[in-house]
């Protein structure tokens, strides 16, 4: 089963896009998407729902309760 982290870095390396320019996106730091992707630390709700629209994805997908 996939972490949170890496089913977030599959989905940005999807789109084609580097860590800096999801930071901007999200309104995040970089080292914020580096955390996330190395599953040291997890988004808030707010975030997570951001990331879900982002990237056209459900929640509990992101979340690992579903497929």
């Amino acid at each position: 089963m996939e972490t949170f982290g890496e089913k977030l870095r599959y989905l940005r390396q999807e789109k084609s896009i580097g860590q800096i320019q999801l930071a901007k996106d999200l309104d995040v730091g970089k080292s914020t998407i580096s955390l996330w992707e190395q599953d040291k630390c997890e988004p808030t709700l707010s975030k997570l729902i951001a990331m879900a629209k982002y990237f056209n994805v459900s929640i509990d997908y992101l979340a690992g309760l579903e497929e």
